[in-house]
């Protein structure tokens, strides 16, 4: 697990949910394969929340060659109406009590858009 602040947990939801996981959202436009919902124990999936379709095919094609451009676009659309209302529900469960764990399938996370996710985030609550 990495702990982001105190309010903001990623993992990797492959792994087991932990008892101090808090509100756990799958932040992935598509389901983890071989998931179960009762094994993901996710109580949120934020999938308007993840980059579009056409970028992340986008970025896949070049996952290392194409980080910094990836993250200017995921900040664009992150800004835009059709992630409006999944970006303004995740900010008010982090204004809210209790940690939130953002869970994801993907094996690097770092370079991921989940990072970009909690960055924009924290500065839509104030909390950077």
């Amino acid at each position: 697990m990495r702990a982001v602040d105190d309010a903001v947990r990623v993992r990797r939801v492959y792994d087991p949910p932990e008892k101090d996981d808090g509100t756990r959202v799958l932040v992935d436009r598509l389901w983890p394969r071989g998931v179960s919902k009762e094994h993901a124990a996710v109580d949120v999936w934020a999938k308007e929340a993840a980059p579009s379709k056409e970028l992340r095919s986008w970025y896949h094609q070049d996952p290392d060659g194409r980080f910094d451009d990836f993250v200017d676009r995921y900040r664009t659309e992150l800004d835009d109406s059709a992630h409006r209302d999944a970006v303004e529900e995740l900010a008010a469960l982090l204004r809210g009590d209790g940690p939130v764990t953002f869970v994801t399938a993907v094996k690097e996370v770092g370079t991921s858009q989940v990072p970009v996710l909690v960055d924009h985030l924290e500065h839509v609550t104030g909390r950077r």
